[in-house]
């Protein structure tokens, strides 16, 4: 994972908080305004990453006061006590009404670079605070797309999770899975395997019974499956697990996305819009209600939503608009009434066996490492770091955004690799 270069985790308790506002941000140094303890004593979480060999703190003087601070990594959420490599991101949870930001802290000093936020919860009983965070990610078939990636680095941070499967592809994903054809993928940063609490059947294009054709309805492949509209899938994870606080929407369709749009049919064009935009507005209707304040829904975009990218087509560049329209008005409608976030990923090109569909995803991946500003292929576990994140209390302020995470491709307004611009001395990766 892109979180493999991070050598070395640890849990640092210092009992005596820094008092002084006044210490320089130094190399391989912390500091900390003082706080006011008043009466009762308080436990501080920080979840920083720290990717330097370094110590984190080479020496700390300070007075003793009744407070506690803790540095830690993503820990498991097998063991509560454990910390494990891998993300600079907490999901097991704690309860709402005993947690808050209390400080962040951004340092940089040459190779060295930390980043955290440090959370303080009262000394005070909470029954809640071993919960883990509950995601549901909607759209993974298979253990090679954005969907599995994003599962796998919430599942490091250490939220459980849930996941819809296409209904045709239910029985091969849930096989799969039992036979251990995925545990090689499933492999986390502390070694454990990704455990996946239930798979449920769904196909996000129909809302509820009523609207499922009788074609669809006698389909052998959608033989012994049940419940499986976005209406009755929401009562389904309400009845089994009570609420989610994570909505990740990873899916997409386009039937006639090899055709130009000139030749795509009405059907073709509404029927991308249909599973690929509106089926995010359907699942935050159901799910919204069972979603726990401050929680965060994730989709997926891609840059021809606002780029023209031949071979693209079938309505597919007008699906990934229409989604990041939408994504701006629910983040307004489901912040003032749920205190939901919604966000956005525009992710770069991947070789995944859905985009092998669209038949020049190879092509689009070269395009992007020769002009890109950071020259190399994207991983699956990029995207998957950065849903983790806009998913954590790190990105608390974040809503309403596209989060572009594709190498830097969208800053180019030229293809650098043109021979137009051959006699140009275009830096280029050693």
């Amino acid at each position: 994972m892109a979180t493999s270069t991070v050598s070395g985790v640890h849990m640092t308790t210092i009992r005596p908080c820094i008092t002084s506002a006044r210490k320089d941000f130094l190399l391989n140094t912390t500091s900390f305004t003082s706080l006011d303890c008043k009466e009762g004593s308080f436990t501080g979480l920080s979840s920083s990453s720290n990717i330097s060999r370094q110590p984190l703190f080479k020496s700390l003087k300070a007075k003793p006061l009744k407070c506690q601070r803790v540095v830690t990594k993503a820990m498991s959420s097998a063991n509560d006590n454990k910390p494990l490599p891998g993300l600079p991101v907490d999901l097991r949870g704690y309860a709402s009404p005993c947690f808050s930001i209390f400080m962040s802290i951004l340092m940089q000093s040459h190779i060295h670079f930390y980043f955290g936020h440090v959370f303080f919860i009262s000394s005070g009983k909470c029954n809640n605070c071993a919960k883990s965070k509950r995601a549901f990610i909607a759209g993974i078939a298979d253990d090679n797309g954005y969907g599995w990636a994003i599962a796998k680095s919430l599942a490091a941070a250490g939220a459980e999770i849930l996941v819809g499967t296409w209904v045709p592809a239910l029985n091969i994903f849930e096989s799969s899975l039992r036979r251990g054809k995925f545990d090689e993928s499933r492999v986390l940063p502390d070694g454990s395997l990704m455990e996946i609490t239930k798979v449920y059947p769904m196909d996000a294009v129909f809302d509820s019974p009523e609207d499922v054709p009788e074609d669809i309805k006698t389909n052998k492949r959608y033989a012994g499956s049940s419940n499986w509209t976005v209406k009755e899938l929401a009562e389904c994870v309400k009845n089994d697990f009570g609420t989610i606080d994570i909505l990740v929407h990873s899916l997409a369709n386009g039937p006639e996305v090899t055709k130009p749009l000139l030749e795509t049919s009405r059907y073709g064009y509404l029927a991308a819009i249909s599973a690929s935009s509106y089926s995010f507005i359907s699942l935050l209707q159901n799910f919204l209600p069972i979603m726990n304040p401050g929680g965060a829904t994730i989709s997926l975009t891609y840059i021809a939503s606002e780029r023209v990218i031949p071979g693209y087509g079938g309505g597919m560049s007008s699906a990934k608009a229409a989604l990041e329209s939408d994504t701006q008005v629910l983040a307004f409608e489901a912040g003032r009434k749920h205190k939901v976030r919604v966000n956005t990923i525009s992710a770069g090109p991947l070789r995944s066996r859905a985009a092998k569909a669209i038949g020049f995803i190879d092509m689009m991946i070269d395009y992007s490492s020769e002009n890109a500003p950071l020259q190399r292929e994207l991983t699956a576990e990029e995207v998957g770091n950065a849903a983790a994140f806009l998913a954590s209390p790190l990105a608390s302020a974040i809503t309403g955004a596209v989060v572009y995470v594709d190498n830097g491709l969208n800053a180019m307004g030229v293809g650098v690799d043109s021979p137009v611009f051959a006699d140009l001395d275009i830096p280029k990766s050693k």
